[in-house]
């Protein structure tokens, strides 16, 4: 990383250019965007997608990175998370734009491209993965969470070509998977190598500024009993419904950490700011026979500065303390097998203020000078972690407006991904800084 000073401001003509070429744009990169979201990006099955931006990403020129993750190159670093399934396939894609002059500071433009499952196909308006336009809205599944940001990114680039411009820093576009179930694509390319003075993640949301986020921790809950023809149903224990009493314990964890959250320093304002659930259940094996297994993947909120393993021990002694109290799980206690996130949560320093003045600026460019950016608190998590905890590299979120994120009609709203184009260009222009392009 290099950290020259701050660049010269940025044009009245440069940005007139810039914002004109956006503009233009547009209609490409609303179609590219709806190209991209018809492939069904999800867990495991990412090849196709990331081939879609490794073949973008080489057409435009960049320096095209792609790489097969082999988790023996991860596992010993921090804000590792175990994968449970085939991880043989999983590739990251990095294009990297490194200038004809080094005058400003370096960029790490990052976006993921899996996506969650988007169930039952019926339940949608429309198909899930057959995107469509109406209102000014562009629905499916990853439309919002988070290709349109990426595409803005990569949008934001063009704009800088078309307009007659090279960022005069490197500037390193990074494509991953796996953030929502582990973050082990943004991981492994910081295992790579890969480095800039700031790191900007285009994630939805509604063009603020997202400061900080919680944590996460995923587990598995394996309730087993015992099975016998439902005729004698007393006899047996039905692990599926053993399985509720220990939701139900967890439950009231999680209602104890949110009355602590009351004292922490940045989630104090917020409500309710850790969530439990219990999202995948999977159990039995025939309706009538008292079921012996009952299998329940679940997630546990927590806050900045929570001691990660001293999380796991209270979930771990939760469960074991219902199961005590249980009529057949005080013989057969429950297991608790961590699989996927385990992740800190994360506060942006101060570390960051030159990058937020240049985004805010842009912002102010685009929406004019009264208009002042606001900044958010998540209550969720993003792969801006790595880079600001593990590796001193000051990273935030800026994105577009989307809505019902991981639900039915997932859409995200295309003017807001216009404005995003807009500021995203304004602000690499004037944090990188810009050379004219050599003929």
């Amino acid at each position: 990383m290099t950290s020259p000073d701050a660049t010269p401001p940025l044009s009245t003509d440069a940005a007139t250019a810039i914002t004109k070429a956006v503009h233009d744009g547009f209609d490409a990169q609303t179609k590219f965007l709806a190209d991209f979201v018809r492939i069904p990006s999800l867990r495991f099955e990412e090849g196709p997608a990331q081939d879609y931006m490794a073949d973008a990403l080489r057409d435009r020129g960049y320096k095209v990175d792609d790489w097969t993750i082999h988790l023996s190159d991860l596992e010993h670093l921090p804000g590792f998370g175990p994968i449970d399934g085939d991880f043989s396939r999983a590739r990251s894609v990095v294009g990297s734009h490194h200038p004809s002059e080094t005058k400003g500071r370096s960029l790490i433009l990052q976006g993921h491209l899996d996506v969650v499952p988007a169930g039952p196909s019926d339940m949608w308006t429309h198909p899930p993965f057959e995107p469509v336009i109406e209102g000014g809205w562009m629905y499916g599944r990853g439309a919002g969470d988070m290709k349109a940001g990426t595409v803005a990114a990569l949008f934001a680039l063009d704009a800088l070509r078309a307009a007659g411009f090279e960022p005069a820093a490197t500037v390193h576009f990074q494509s991953v998977i796996e953030e929502e179930s582990t973050g082990l694509g943004a991981l492994s390319t910081l295992q790579r190598g890969y480095r800039a003075d700031v790191a900007v993640l285009p994630e939805p949301s509604e063009l603020t500024i997202n400061r900080a986020q919680v944590g996460a921790l995923w587990f598995r809950l394996r309730v087993r009993g015992k099975p016998v023809h439902v005729s004698h149903a007393g006899e047996g224990s039905n692990a599926i419904l053993a399985g509720y009493d220990m939701i139900r314990a967890l439950q009231e964890m999680e209602a104890e950490w949110n009355a602590r959250a009351a004292d922490h320093p940045v989630y104090a304002d917020v409500p309710h700011p850790l969530n439990f659930n219990a999202g995948k259940i999977a159990g039995g094996d025939w309706a009538s026979s008292v079921p012996a297994w009952c299998d329940i993947d679940c997630r546990m909120g927590v806050l900045p500065g929570q001691d990660l393993a001293e999380a796991r021990a209270e979930i771990e002694a939760r469960v074991a303390a219902a199961a005590r109290d249980h009529p057949f799980l005080s013989n057969s206690p429950p297991e608790v097998v961590w699989n996927g996130f385990q992740a800190e949560g994360y506060v942006l320093g101060e570390d960051a203020d030159p990058a937020l003045d240049v985004m805010r600026a842009a912002h102010a460019q685009v929406f004019g000078a009264d208009s002042k950016i606001e900044e958010t608190k998540m209550t969720a998590l993003t792969d801006t972690r790595f880079y600001g905890l593990y590796y001193d590299i000051p990273a935030f979120c800026i994105g577009p407006r989307a809505q019902n994120i991981h639900g039915f009609d997932e859409r995200v709203d295309l003017q807001s991904v216009r404005d995003l184009t807009v500021v995203l260009a304004l602000f690499i222009a004037q944090w990188c800084g810009l050379n004219p392009l050599r003929d």
